[in-house]
């Protein structure tokens, strides 16, 4: 099943994949990650919520860039490998 949505999400993750040399992994990295990308959601969840009720466009500006945010970051933390997750953070 892992394979199956790491194939699906490859154009993602061969962003952070595809690197060389030494990088630097911490198993908190990667709790991180995805912590933030649920509260990434949990942001776009308000944001929809709070649109829906007074009807105003421009909550799609935060409900697109949080959603975005946290859908790289759960594909990333849950699917990614060891050097994707210390790419995303920088730690390379």
């Amino acid at each position: 099943m892992k394979e199956t949505l790491r194939k699906l999400c490859s154009p993602i993750l061969n962003l952070f994949e595809t690197s060389e040399g030494d990088y630097d992994y911490k198993a908190s990295h990667r709790t991180i990650l995805v912590v933030l990308g649920l509260l990434c959601f949990v942001i776009a969840s308000i944001s929809f919520t709070v649109t829906m009720m007074t009807g105003e466009l421009a909550g799609v500006i935060p409900i697109a860039l949080f959603g975005i945010t946290g859908m790289v970051c759960e594909i990333v933390g849950l699917l990614g490998n060891d050097r994707a997750v210390a790419r995303i953070w920088k730690r390379h």
